[in-house]
């Protein structure tokens, strides 16, 4: 139970999110599940306007144990850890979350099996997943530990504070260095994809060549918005399609390509607890570094990826340009 008096005026939401430092939809749950009273009455009315030293008390329901559907039997790399988040080397072939359709142990619940869930204050218990991976995408991944890291990053995912720099193999390389400013939406014809749709999401990604020789095409892409299945959807738009993509239209006759070669590489943000910018590195698996060596000396493939090299190459490509 939390009990306090409020200073100044405002809404019961407002005044319950900002005094347990959690996001206002937290704080409408709260209210709505009947634990918000004030001056000891129950309120459900999120936009109840409170006084000057009004009592709030919010009372937590009992927390509800998770339990896995699927044995687990995988481990997944952990790149940081503190007090407030995870960032996760996410491998290929993992999925983030449960789904009707999945029949398999998921990262929630590899984060459940390590005890590293956070509880929503209304008695229910989750994983706080601030952004998602595809399964076949590999690389970095942000959970928070608690309500309130998870409000602050969701926070900067949605303001664009929050970034991901990702790199794929391609059949071909880019023409030129792109920004790709193109709606996304379903795709009628087929309910599995995604498509270039008029009057759909806005969706905007940049794309820029990292190296091109001896038939290894390696770009990096920035998103600076989060539609599913973006950057494949951008690049099919401009005939470009990632290795192992059969889905928007790779097709390879010799080589068995298992999975989509698509990397989250490099995810930074601002700290919710100390707000300085913090970046994170998430090593490529072996599937796609051993592409890349069959054709391109390791020292080479490191070079192109080294991080200040991505940031000098996307500076460069998007000084000057209208974002």
């Amino acid at each position: 139970m939390v009990k306090f008096n409020v200073l100044n005026s405002s809404r019961l939401d407002v005044a319950v999110a900002q005094e347990l430092q959690i996001s206002r939809n937290q704080a409408l749950n709260l209210i709505k599940d009947s634990l918000v009273s004030v001056n000891l009455k129950p309120v459900l009315k999120p936009s109840f306007a409170l006084s000057e030293n009004d009592e709030v008390c919010v009372n937590f329901a009992p927390k509800k144990e998770a339990q896995n559907e699927y044995e687990v039997n995988f481990d997944i790399p952990i790149i940081y850890e503190d007090d407030d988040l995870i960032v996760l080397n996410k491998p290929p072939q993992i999925v983030v979350h449960q789904a009707p359709s999945v029949k398999e142990a998921t990262l929630v619940e590899w984060l459940n099996k390590k005890g590293f869930m956070l509880s929503n204050l209304n008695g229910d218990v989750r994983a706080g997943i601030v952004h998602r991976l595809d399964k076949g995408t590999s690389g970095a991944i942000v959970v928070a530990k608690n309500n309130f890291a998870h409000a602050k990053l969701s926070e900067q995912l949605s303001d664009k504070s929050m970034g991901r720099i990702y790199l794929a193999l391609t059949d071909l390389p880019l023409k030129e260095d792109v920004i790709i400013d193109k709606p996304i939406g379903r795709n009628p014809n087929n309910r599995l994809k995604k498509a270039i749709v008029a009057d759909a999401k806005f969706a905007k990604s940049a794309f820029v060549n990292l190296l091109s020789e001896n038939g290894i095409n390696l770009i990096a892409a920035k998103l600076f918005t989060g539609r599913t299945h973006q950057i494949r959807v951008h690049l099919s738009s401009i005939n470009r399609h990632i290795l192992g993509d059969d889905l928007y239209g790779f097709k390879s006759q010799g080589d068995k390509i298992s999975r989509v070669m698509l990397h989250a590489y490099m995810l930074y943000f601002i700290h919710p607890r100390t707000g300085k910018r913090v970046e994170f590195i998430a090593k490529t698996y072996d599937d796609f570094n051993q592409i890349i060596y069959k054709k391109i000396p390791k020292e080479i493939f490191d070079e192109k990826i080294c991080p200040t090299h991505i940031d000098t190459v996307f500076s460069s490509f998007l000084s000057g340009m209208r974002l």
